[in-house]
């Protein structure tokens, strides 16, 4: 564990609780958070990890104008529900992805667990996609994705970041909770 491995657990955990209030700061802590954990998902072999976390960069920045400019009249996007088809869609492409990625590590690459990082990868894609858009689904995704990854995280002997991603977990389950009843929501 490194001091720079717990500046960026700390500011994940002020992210995820943001995003889990709908406040939109989330997405500026949560780029510098993910750019750190690029350089020490570098450092563990974890390569699909710490490409995730680039594009993950680019979903901050992503989210966060969904979230200050994007939805009707540009006020922001309000907490709404994707039909089964997105569903299955999203989550094909997640499968599709992973496939591909795990592929590419396995064969190319030195990549610690090539196959697991890479599911854990594609679906956290699409977990991400979903939170920008604001889609109360991101959150059992997020669940199922961060239960994974505390094992692999302890498998690396990543103790820090394991208790980072329970944290995140208890956060998804809250907000699963919490955005199961958003305003927006309630017809």
């Amino acid at each position: 564990m490194s001091g720079l491995e717990l500046f960026a657990a700390t500011l994940g955990v002020i992210a995820v609780w943001l995003t889990v209030k709908q406040n939109p700061w989330c997405w500026p802590i949560g780029l510098v958070m993910v750019l750190i954990y690029s350089w020490i998902f570098f450092e563990v072999k974890l390569y699909s990890d710490m490409l995730l976390q680039v594009v993950y960069a680019a979903l901050q920045l992503y989210g966060w104008w969904q979230w200050t400019r994007g939805g009707d009249a540009s006020h922001g996007r309000e907490v709404s529900r994707l039909g089964m088809g997105s569903v299955a869609l999203g989550l094909t492409l997640g499968a599709i992805g992973s496939l591909l990625l795990g592929a590419a590590m396995a064969h190319w690459t030195d990549a610690a667990q090539p196959w697991l990082d890479a599911a854990l990868t594609g679906f956290s894609l699409v977990a991400q996609v979903w939170m920008a858009q604001k889609r109360v689904q991101c959150w059992p995704l997020w669940i199922a994705v961060d239960v994974i990854f505390v094992g692999l995280f302890v498998y690396k002997d990543l103790y820090l970041t394991a208790a980072l991603y329970g944290l995140f977990l208890l956060l998804a389950v809250q907000g699963w909770r919490e955005w199961r009843v958003a305003p927006a929501l309630r017809t």
